[in-house]
This record gives structure tokens, C-alpha cells and sequence, in this order.
């Protein structure tokens, strides 16, 4: 799945130790890692076999430092996600696998259109799957460092799929950080959740869409996908609203609707239509859209651990079925943070006594945490948005002594 990128970039970040293992040349890393796989239960030829001609690939490298769901504004992104011609080509496939869609469906409780949608933003349908080297992909990024635990974990599955003749060495090609075949399967997704969807014996999710769909699907279901549950649902909120509990509170309908929200799609709702509890999503900010999200939005996320990756599933699956998107328009006239700005604005929101969880560029759950709680014990809107203005207002705080 696309690496499940997401929680690639969440959870590896630029650390000291990681920056001290990049020194490590390729050869010092394989002897580290022989070992590694030795003890995994590899053998030790095998693994020399395999890794020992190879060299880091820079263009996996520069892939990963500029991954578009974390580079560019949410509305750049979604633009692409939900374009016309991904949803075009959508229906297409839609009505050409309406069979296996609708038994998945049935069989699992995951939509058609959702289970469609990640097939879309994976591999456009099918047809963009990538050609890099697996193998290569992942050994370059354990050698690099900043997430080597994950890199040599995947790296380890990888080489179980070959050991166990799952996949020819020839065919094991992908995308640039080792996700694989028509809905970007990791290895170790692969190994868990892949599933034989037509029938056949074997579970190839590179060149059958029966067997690439009914691993997705199975991926969701076992991740929790609740049925007849919509992903979120967008809403209006009273300009008293309290903006502090965006992202980590956890309400029932009635409760959101007590505290100032209501719905934007004009219908009336059903308190229970989100489950047992939903959140704020405010992913522009108070002057952007904002949505109350089910768990089934979180379970996309296991997918991805991207918000911008998570929306785009829903919001194409809508126009799969041709629903409507969000209502509300983006603050283009917003300027994001660079990387670099993010990195003062973290520095800075610990200097003033908020720990961001870390300086690393990337505005996650974290740093957007501790800015609503900078924003509220300076009485400003608590929506936890990096904007310039907000780092413009921490420039000038006071520090924490």
C-alpha cells in the first residue's frame, strides 16, 4: 500500500542516531544486516547473494524526501487525487470489475468505491505500479539510516516472499519505497493480508485485480471497517466553538452538535451514523473545511498514515458514486509553511513551553497539539493551523524561562 508512506514519515524522523548510522558505507550496513537476517532465519549465503552487488539508488532517496502528501498544500494534492480523469477512468474500471467489487462488498462491508478509490491512488487502476527494484528500494533505505529498523524489516518480508517462491526475483518491482503491485502492498502487508481473490492458488497482486482488490478489501476489514458507516461527513461551526478539541477529542454526534456543530449537506443526520464517537478534522484550518470523522477514516489512514492521502480515498470514492465533494472552499489565499519554516515554528513552540514532539518540518499531530495549546493560552482560535501568521506570532512571544 503505497508503503502505508504515511506512517513511514510519522514515525521515522530525522533523529541524532539516525544521523549518525547514515555515516555507515554500504558494505558496514550489510555486514550489520547479515546478521540481522541470520538471526531472522536466513541464510547467510542467500543474503549475500542478493545484497552484496547492489548500490543505494539517489532517485529512492530524493522520492523520499519530497513525498507530494506531505510537500504540497492539501488542496494542490486532493486536485490530483480527485481529478477528472482519475474519475473517469474510476467508473470505468468500476463498471468493468463491478462483479468482484460488489462480492467484496458483500463479503467484507468495505464499499465498492472505497475499495476502488485506493486502487486509484495507488496504481491509476492498474496501470502505473512502479518499476524499481524492491530489493534495491529497501536496502537503499536501510543503508541511509533515518528508517532503517522499518527498511530492514520490510527488507526481511521481501526476502521470506522469495525464500517461500511467492514472487521470481525479476518480477519483485514496485514503487520507489518497496510497495508492490495494484493496490501498493508493503511485503509484510503482503505476507499478512494478501489474499487469492480469483480463485487460482495464488495471490498475485501485481497482475490480477481479483486477487489486488480482495487484498485491499480483506486489509480494511481486518483493520476494523465498520459497515454502512460513512468515512466523515463535512460540518459548519459556531464561531464559539471550541476549536481546542480538534484532532485528539473523541464525541458522540450529540455532543459535537451541542457544542456548535452542524451539518453542511443539507440533510438531517442521524446521531449514531459515525459510529460510537467521531473527530475534528480541520485539515486547512478554521478558514477551510471541516469534517467529523468515523473510525472507517482512521482505518484509511492504516492504509496511509496521511490525512491529505485518507481524504483524497474518501473524497474520490464520492465521486466515484457521484456524491458531492466539501462544500466548503479551500483558503487558497493561504500560504503554507516551508519545511524550514515548520522547523522554526517547532524550535520556537518549545522555547515557549509546547513540546511539538520533535524538529523535524513536517506539521504532524504533534506540533499541530502544541500549537493549539499555544493558540489558546494566548486567546487566539485553537485550530492548530501552521500558517506564516502563526509563526509571526511566535517570533514575537516571550520564551518560557
Amino acid at each position: 500500500m503505497k508503503y502505508v508512506y504515511g506512517i513511514i514519515i510519522a514515525l521515522f524522523l530525522f533523529s541524532p542516531l539516525a544521523k549518525a548510522e547514515q555515516q555507515l558505507s554500504y558494505p558496514d550496513w550489510l555486514e550489520q544486516f547479515v546478521q540481522r537476517a541470520i538471526a531472522e532465519g536466513h541464510q547467510e549465503a542467500k543474503v549475500r547473494t542478493l545484497l552484496g552487488d547492489l548500490t543505494p539508488d539517489m532517485a529512492v532517496l530524493d522520492r523520499d524526501r519530497h513525498q507530494p502528501e506531505f510537500t504540497r498544500p492539501i488542496w494542490q494534492y486532493l486536485e490530483s487525487a480527485v481529478s477528472p480523469l482519475r474519475v473517469k477512468n474510476g467508473k470505468q474500471a468500476m463498471t468493468e470489475h463491478a462483479l468482484i467489487l460488489s462480492e467484496l462488498q458483500s463479503s467484507t462491508g468495505v464499499p465498492a468505491e472505497i475499495i476502488a478509490s485506493i486502487w486509484g491512488l495507488e496504481s491509476a487502476y492498474g496501470k502505473i505500479q512502479g518499476d524499481f527494484d524492491i530489493i534495491r528500494s529497501l536496502a537503499t533505505l536501510a543503508h541511509d539510516g533515518r528508517r532503517r529498523n522499518w527498511a530492514e524489516g520490510e527488507l526481511l518480508a521481501a526476502m521470506s516472499m522469495l525464500d517461500q517462491g511467492l514472487v521470481s526475483r525479476k518480477n519483485l518491482k514496485g514503487a520507489w519505497a518497496g510497495a508492490m503491485g495494484q493496490t501498493q502492498f508493503l511485503p509484510s502487508t503482503y505476507l499478512q493480508y494478501a489474499v487469492d481473490g480469483d480463485g487460482d492458488g495464488k495471490k498475485d497482486i501485481w497482475n490480477s485485480e481479483a486477487d489486488a482488490l480482495a487484498s485491499t478489501a480483506n486489509y480494511l476489514r481486518r483493520h476494523g471497517w465498520k459497515t454502512d458507516k460513512p468515512w466523515g461527513v463535512e460540518v459548519n461551526l459556531t464561531s464559539s466553538f471550541p476549536y481546542h478539541l480538534a484532532e485528539d477529542t473523541v464525541l458522540s454526534i450529540g455532543s459535537w452538535q451541542v457544542r456548535g456543530a452542524s451539518l453542511a449537506e443539507d440533510r438531517k443526520w442521524s446521531k449514531t451514523e459515525l459510529g460510537d464517537g467521531a473527530r475534528l478534522l480541520l485539515p486547512a484550518g478554521a478558514k477551510g473545511p471541516k469534517l467529523l470523522i468515523s473510525g472507517n477514516f482512521r482505518v484509511i489512514k492504516r492504509y496511509n498514515n496521511s490525512t491529505s492521502y485518507a481524504l483524497g480515498v474518501g473524497l474520490l470514492a464520492r465521486a466515484l458514486v457521484d456524491e458531492a465533494g466539501l462544500l466548503t472552499a479551500w483558503p487558497r489565499d493561504v500560504k503554507p509553511l516551508r519545511r524550514a519554516q515548520i522547523k522554526q515554528m517547532q524550535e520556537l513552540l518549545k522555547s515557549n513551553g509546547h513540546d511539538p514532539g520533535g524538529v523535524d518540518g513536517l506539521a504532524g499531530p504533534n506540533t499541530r497539539r502544541a500549537l493549539r495549546a499555544y493558540q489558546q493560552r494566548i486567546g487566539l482560535l485553537a485550530d492548530g493551523f501552521a500558517s506564516e501568521q502563526m509563526l509571526q506570532n511566535l517570533k514575537v512571544s516571550q520564551p518560557v524561562p
